[in-house]
């Protein structure tokens, strides 16, 4: 996961040269907001519920988009999303489990 919060620290400051936009974790968390509702909206397009139509690509886009402003958001927090997952999610499983 840390190659991909490196890819998406880079990106999004490339983003904030290019666009002007201010590299805080507030940005960060308005775009994610911003993407979530393009995933909903390319979901609801591949299922026939939305106008239009999308592509599994057109998902796995918006997706991507969503994961790399979280990414960003995490490490202008301070917070390792790794350790925040295992440590959150991997406390449901059973202790053999927890590496």
């Amino acid at each position: 996961m840390a190659d991909l919060s490196a890819l998406s620290i880079k990106v999004a400051a490339i983003y904030s040269e290019r666009f002007g936009a201010p590299q805080t974790a507030e940005f960060a968390l308005l775009k994610m907001t911003e993407e979530l509702g393009e995933v909903a909206g390319a979901h609801l397009r591949l299922n026939g519920q939305g106008r239009g139509t999308a592509e599994l690509g057109d998902l796995a886009d918006e997706i991507a988009d969503l994961l790399g402003f979280l990414l960003v958001f995490a490490a202008r927090t301070g917070v390792d999303p790794a350790a925040a997952l295992t440590r959150k999610w991997g406390a449901h499983l059973p202790d053999p489990q927890r590496d």
